[in-house]
């Protein structure tokens, strides 16, 4: 199985400090995350001043009053943040990646150069958005938040058809309540996404713990996004939903254990590491008292012990009625020679 593509979501937990966006960057690449990902916007150009905040983000902030675009205002990184940042990753020896929410965002991280393009689950029914990722970007990760089927299918139809490959397109299922509750998690839609699409897929999380991605990763999925913070208890938007360090390093640790697990042939059959094994779990057929030369063997005669170094027990009915040609001791192993 390919390794599979972590995205430490830093996204807007660095609270508009650079400093505080450096230190997720250490933690990202501390846990063994590939991608550390942050959010490029221009808030005026993705909220109005009319667009109230989540009822999430109003509980994670504790600020009523606060209109979204104020709050999302605090947030934003200016280019030479972007510029910064990405010198950063390179010394701590992490991939920067962003999402843009705005279509001059989409600019500025094509002048980045990004492996991939990101499209956030709130852009997928943003038509000119989709086409001038579609026109500036060739592979592109795509989440799926609050969608329908059919929406999806809208989305796909339209990197498809400006030119994106079927083959570089990765579509994440996702649930954008923050934190998600396990019964609104739906994972079995990460399949019907593989088999209607026939795409690469993977999960975008934001529930509380590392169990979701991990399960996801069992079942199929080429990449984990998970958003990661300092502190859980910091103010702003996201915090509460997102994994604190230690927890962050364990979910990369499963996850990439897991693949490794996945890993196999696929074909039933004994490792090589277990071989040694073989004669010491099994146990074969003995006798449990001195049996003599020219006796016929009965059922109350035999017993099956470790080790299996003799006759299998699956022989057990045609080693009754057989005749010794010699002398067993009580408690040892039968042999074929020992058989006429």
């Amino acid at each position: 199985m390919e390794e599979v593509v972590i995205i430490a979501e830093a996204g807007v937990n660095h609270n508009g400090s650079v400093e505080i966006a450096k230190k997720l960057i250490d933690v990202a690449a501390n846990s063994g995350a590939d991608f550390v990902k942050f959010q490029t916007f221009i808030a005026e150009k993705v909220i109005s001043r009319h667009a109230k905040k989540a009822e999430y983000q109003i509980e994670n902030t504790g600020l009523i009053e606060e209109t979204q675009l104020d709050m999302v205002k605090k947030l934003e990184l200016t280019p030479a943040m972007h510029d910064e940042l990405i010198n950063y990753c390179k010394q701590k020896n992490i991939n920067f990646l962003s999402t843009a929410f705005d279509l001059d965002s989409i600019d500025l991280l094509k002048k980045l150069n990004l492996p991939f393009f990101k499209i956030p689950s709130g852009e997928i029914t943003n038509l000119p958005y989709l086409r001038k990722v579609a026109l500036n970007f060739d592979k592109i990760v795509m989440s799926t938040g609050m969608a329908y089927l059919k929406e999806v299918k809208e989305a796909f139809e339209v990197l498809i058809t400006m030119g994106i490959k079927r083959e570089h397109i990765t579509i994440l299922h996702c649930n954008t309540e923050y934190p998600t509750k396990m019964e609104d998690v739906n994972l079995k839609a990460m399949l019907q996404i593989q088999n209607e699409f026939g795409t690469s897929v993977g999960y975008s999380d934001h529930t509380l713990g590392i169990e979701v991605p991990i399960a996801a990763v069992a079942l199929g999925a080429n990449v984990i996004e998970k958003h990661f913070t300092l502190d859980r208890n910091m103010s702003g938007p996201d915090h509460v939903a997102s994994l604190e360090p230690n927890e962050l390093m364990d979910m990369v640790t499963s996850i990439r254990n897991i693949t490794r697990a996945l890993g196999g042939s696929g074909i039933k059959e004994p490792s090589k590491s277990e071989l040694k094994n073989i004669s010491i779990a099994r146990k074969s057929i003995h006798v449990n008292r001195d049996v003599k030369s020219g006796e016929i063997l009965k059922e109350e005669d035999l017993v099956v012990l470790r080790p299996n170094n003799g006759i299998s027990p699956m022989e057990w009915d045609n080693v009754i009625g057989r005749c010794l040609k010699a002398n067993v001791m009580s408690g040892n192993l039968l042999s074929l020679d020992d058989l006429l």
